[in-house]
């Protein structure tokens, strides 16, 4: 099934990059043609990389059209196909084919792997911007989202607004903002499906292979260890680490910390009481110290976690409406050269006309010129 998905995706990129450019056209005018070095410390090298450069310098283009529409943009790096395509900022490096490929605003973007960051638009106020994304299918739904940073295959895939998270490990959130919404923010996630279905929460923590499966809007939780959360249910400001619900039904059979022997509390009412083995730094507990007659503390009430509001100034139908628009100017662009070419080639076939005709008259006057006379000398 995720192969599929994944498939699908790269073929929905290929058919969007296909559908609004335009027919292969002439390189820029350099005469005589360099072997990829232009003005301005710009190399170029593929068809029609950096096609449209106006401006700009430093840029580096290896592959169809690469930085095609770069216009005055600097210090951008483009390798493979498709890559950066309709860049028009600076700073940004993709490589791997279509990586980067719908971006035109977002700047200081990096992006190594086949569709990495396919759909990242950032705009001119700045979002979109300082993504990181190292790994194929990577950051790919991300359109505003800032801030972020991926390395795994498909890690934060289905991320669109979300910001300032990090994941690595294959899959890793790879559901994360998957709505859209914008609230799932500052998360981390370190491990193969780490936080996977993670949608909506923010500010979680989860390190290990598996771990947090269940969390989807959960706020401000850490997990540590391997599938730990596994069997516990979305909760808010809970710390697990490798306890029972890794679903091993053990858990972890003993806990060494240091740093605690010497940092004694007093006991009361609100007081956990734990035991330490200063020769093994091991962690117990003491049913023998009793809590008072107070009874066990109850559990502090927490007020429901309020979402996060992110500046969204783009949704998906205003980047589709982008593209039309922009998909009609090189449309014109691409009927204002035909019609150039059309009227060089009607003036240049009336030049040979005329020429033509001027050699008949010519070859005419040839032939009525009257014949020189010889004069006699007497």
């Amino acid at each position: 099934m995720y192969s599929l998905i994944r498939l699908k995706t790269l073929a929905s990129c290929v058919l969007l990059c296909l559908a609004f450019l335009p027919r292969a056209q002439a390189a820029p005018d350099v005469v005589p043609p360099p072997d990829g070095c232009y003005p301005g410390f710009t190399t170029a090298e593929g068809c029609q990389a950096l096609r449209f450069l106006t401006g700009g310098t430093a840029n580096t283009a290896l592959g169809w059209r690469v930085l095609f529409n770069a216009n005055n943009a600097s210090f951008n790096v483009g390798v493979g196909a498709g890559a950066l395509v309709l860049d028009r900022s600076d700073a940004n490096t993709a490589c791997g084919t279509a990586a980067l490929l719908l971006n035109q605003f977002g700047g200081r973007n990096t992006a190594v792997g086949a569709a990495a960051m396919v759909y990242n638009d950032g705009n001119l106020q700045g979002e979109g911007s300082f993504n990181g994304a190292l790994g194929a299918f990577a950051l790919n739904a991300n359109e505003n989202g800032f801030s972020n940073n991926a390395m795994g295959d498909s890690a934060l895939f289905r991320n669109i607004h979300g910001a300032q998270n990090t994941a690595v490990g294959d899959l890793a959130l790879e559901n994360n903002d998957a709505t859209g919404d914008g609230d799932a923010n500052n998360n981390t996630a370190v491990g193969a499906s780490a936080l996977i279905n993670n949608v909506n929460g923010s500010e979680n923590t989860g390190v290990g292979a598996g771990i947090g499966p269940n969390l989807a809007n959960g706020f401000n939780n850490t997990y540590i260890g391997n599938f730990v959360g596994t069997e516990a249910d979305d909760e808010d400001g809970t710390i697990r680490i490798n306890d029972l619900s890794n679903g091993n039904g053990a858990g972890s059979l003993a806990c060494f910390i240091g740093g605690i022997w010497n940092n004694e509390q007093p006991v009361g009412k609100n007081v956990v009481v734990v035991t330490l083995n200063l020769d093994t730094d091991e962690l117990g507990w003491d049913g023998g110290l009793a809590r008072g007659d107070s009874g066990p503390a109850a559990a502090p009430q927490r007020s429901a976690p309020q979402p996060r509001v992110r500046p969204r100034s783009e949704n998906r139908q205003a980047m589709l409406e982008k593209v039309e628009k922009l998909q009609a100017t090189v449309a014109q662009q691409e009927a204002t050269v035909t019609q150039q070419q059309k009227q060089i080639e009607t003036l240049t076939a009336q030049l040979r006309e005329q020429a033509a005709q001027i050699q008949k008259v010519s070859a005419q006057l040839e032939m009525v010129r009257p014949t020189p006379r010889v004069v006699e000398n007497r």
